[in-house]
């Protein structure tokens, strides 16, 4: 057995530990609350009743979802959704479209698939909520949790105490940058200049984040989005140069983002930041995880990457590293939720964990 080989059994050993720790585990949440700004990775159904093909309120989406179909873009739970477990909450986080009264004291999950930092990133498939209109929907959370708590500063000390998770940019590459004939910003700026404008942008709305009361916020960094089923059929017609220069363009993003981590910690000391290192938890070998099948999604896509209406999705869906041609399974979600909360490579997050971000 190579020594790659044996760090990736023992790191699924350390998985299949954390797990059942807690699942043994009954304690109260170890924050108040969780907040979740992102895409179609964590978005829980606040696209449902938008005018948008960015949806995913059918079947077979929830297929292994304990309340079936909801929204979510995977066959079962997300990434934050396991998170939110492994948190202590023993209810999943409720989407901004639905939260009503007291929900929001656990938290609010702002998340809508297609939403990108940039206002006009995904315009093509419909309405979104982008990541500024998703910061407004937090001050309207702020004001009705003052309403309930009885001042604005007993609002903003109990957001101090709660996590933040603010996953986005894949859609500023994949339905913007990525598709010339929809958008012009490829042809404004080279991938630096553009990974520049986006840190720049990113930056002012996680400092508006901080003045709405957030001091514990996780940032994790992009995947190789251009290894995805989706960008190699459909963007890439299966041409192996193009998926490399996707993959390569996201990587200022996330070099610019390790150093806004930096920026952010040493101008807000009494915050803490962190970077989630989303592309080096996904590289390795996936079949010591048990994943057999990398290049195609569980289900029968449409040409836009996500499920055909009421098709048939695989069975052995654990095996399947991708749900739809965009989206991974709840499988791989667990793995990229476990190794957040509790890094098993110190590569896996900077310059900390989530577990280490909360106490």
């Amino acid at each position: 057995m190579t020594d790659k080989i044996k760090v990736w059994c023992f790191l699924l050993f350390l998985l299949k530990l954390v797990s059942n720790l807690q699942n043994c585990a009954h304690a109260a949440p170890q924050v108040p609350c969780f907040f979740i700004f992102g895409d179609s990775l964590a978005d829980s159904g606040n696209n449902n009743n938008l005018v948008t093909a960015a949806k995913a309120n059918y079947r077979p989406y929830g297929i292994d979802f304990p309340n079936g179909t909801t929204g979510r873009f995977t066959n079962g739970r997300t990434t934050v959704d396991i998170i939110g477990e492994l948190l202590g909450f023993n209810q999943f986080i409720p989407p901004f479209a639905t939260a009503r009264g007291r929900d929001i004291l656990v938290g609010v999950n702002y998340a809508s698939g297609a939403a990108g930092i940039r206002d006009e990133s995904g315009r093509q498939l419909g309405d979104r909520i982008s990541l500024n209109e998703q910061l407004q929907n937090h001050a309207a959370t702020l004001s009705r949790l003052t309403q309930l708590l009885g001042t604005k500063q007993a609002a903003e000390n109990y957001l101090n105490k709660c996590l933040y998770y603010v996953s986005l940019g894949s859609n500023d590459y994949l339905n913007n940058y990525f598709m010339p004939s929809n958008y012009t910003t490829s042809r404004l700026y080279t991938p630096d200049q553009y990974a520049k404008v986006l840190i720049d942008q990113y930056s002012q709305q996680i400092k508006l984040l901080y003045l709405l009361g957030a001091r514990k916020i996780a940032l994790p960094g992009l995947g190789a989005i251009g290894s995805i089923p989706y960008s190699f059929s459909t963007l890439c017609r299966n041409n192996i140069s193009c998926v490399t220069n996707i993959n390569n363009a996201v990587l200022p993003f996330n070099a610019g983002l390790v150093s806004l981590v930096d920026q952010l910690n040493r101008e807000l000391n009494d915050a803490r930041f962190i970077y989630l290192n989303s592309t080096g938890m996904s590289s390795g070998d996936p079949s010591v995880l048990g994943f057999r099948v990398v290049d195609v999604g569980c289900c029968p896509a449409r040409s836009d990457g996500q499920c055909i209406q009421d098709s048939t999705p695989c069975q052995n869906r654990t095996e399947y590293v991708f749900w739809d041609a965009i989206h991974p399974t709840e499988a791989l979600n667990q793995f990229t939720a476990r190794r957040s909360y509790n890094a098993f490579l110190p590569s896996d997050a900077y310059p900390t964990d989530i577990s280490h971000l909360i106490s």
